[in-house]
């Protein structure tokens, strides 16, 4: 059986979503653990007026961080879990 990958340059510039269609905003950027390889954070771009009335977590630029342990499907979108991120 084949596993399946996903690689960054196919996952950076998709639109970011929650279960119930709220936009987030694009994939900006990836942040993983150095050591093991595991993404831990999304950043976001063209955050949404949405996200912005959200206290999500920053990186120190001001961008949106989204853990990536919220994320429940890629696809052509990037579906989250709102109550993962909170």
């Amino acid at each position: 059986m084949e596993s399946e990958k996903n690689y960054s340059r196919d996952i950076i510039g998709k639109t970011v979503v929650s279960k119930s269609g709220k936009k987030f905003g694009e994939i900006g950027d990836l942040i993983f653990e150095v050591g093991s390889g595991e993404l831990i954070n999304l950043v976001l771009r063209n955050p949404t007026i949405y996200t912005e009335k959200m206290e999500l977590e920053k990186n120190k630029e001001s961008q949106i961080l989204i853990p990536f342990s919220a994320v429940i499907a890629l696809g052509d979108f990037i579906v989250v879990s709102e109550e993962d991120i909170i």
